[in-house]
């Protein structure tokens, strides 16, 4: 599907905080409280404390400037760095790294990280700081790019995290497969990666925009990272939950494979 009059989420950028606002936000009754929350944290809580994923540099790809799937991630790296599209996503991450004011409040999904490790109300506080300390680098890409962060390098990472991008940033399921492919250069040898979007879905709205995604299935999402060279470990479907036009996926899919090594 071509995104005809949608906008491109790398291309026009939207207002970060109408994003978080709308898909992240700790209202009463904010619709993806499933969908942006309690699955995902859990299942990528679930995922680093299997012990599979750990090293030195985890690299983030993430739609936004979201960072509630990473609270476990900065028990088992030492570095994590996130790539971002747009100046305004990567400004508003950095709000809350470097403690400004005005940054988003992201206690709610502290709380909820804290009781996923089983820790007492009192480690909240000092999950949140380890996780800003642990984020080094919010560096943005640039797909038409040879180094996707030219001029900046990058160390090759031990994991890649992808949540919603790669349907954010393609066109159509042949550039949604080249866009991993150029992200996948990013990893080691063997390295992991872990994979959260939603399926069949089109369209999502940021402060009564719509922005365009790539509509995949399980099915693609399978083809795409054995053609690629991965080995499935994990992969999950969940059926939505959340009652709302925003967006119009019918699931949500969590995924883990490895990078074969060639021998």
């Amino acid at each position: 599907m071509e995104p005809g009059s949608h906008k491109l989420y790398h291309v026009h950028g939207f207002h970060s905080r109408d994003f978080l606002d709308a898909y992240c936000s700790s209202k009463p009754g904010m619709p993806f409280a499933h969908e942006s929350f309690m699955y995902p944290m859990e299942k990528f809580h679930n995922a680093f404390c299997s012990g599979d994923f750990k090293g030195d540099v985890l690299i983030d790809i993430s739609i936004g400037p979201i960072i509630q799937h990473l609270y476990a991630a900065q028990e088992y790296f030492r570095n994590i760095i996130l790539l971002k599209p747009t100046e305004h996503c990567i400004v508003e991450v950095k709000k809350w790294t470097d403690n400004r004011t005005g940054a988003f409040d992201w206690s709610h999904t502290t709380t909820l990280a804290t009781e996923l490790a089983g820790k007492s109300d009192q480690c909240e506080e000092e999950k949140e700081v380890r996780l800003k300390a642990a984020i080094t680098h919010v560096v943005k890409f640039d797909l038409n790019k040879e180094n996707l962060t030219d001029p900046i390098g990058l160390p090759q990472a031990d994991c890649l995290l992808f949540w919603g991008i790669l349907e954010a940033i393609s066109k159509d399921l042949e550039e949604f497969v080249r866009n991993f492919r150029k992200f996948s250069k990013l990893l080691k040898p063997g390295g992991r990666i872990m994979f959260y979007g939603g399926l069949n879905c089109t369209f999502y709205l940021v402060g009564g925009e719509k922005f365009h995604l790539v509509k995949y299935n399980e099915s693609d999402l399978r083809s795409m990272l054995s053609n690629e060279g991965f080995v499935i470990t994990y992969l999950e479907v969940s059926q939505r939950k959340a009652v709302t036009d925003l967006c119009d996926f019918d699931s949500a899919v969590f995924c883990t494979a490895y990078k074969e090594q060639k021998i």
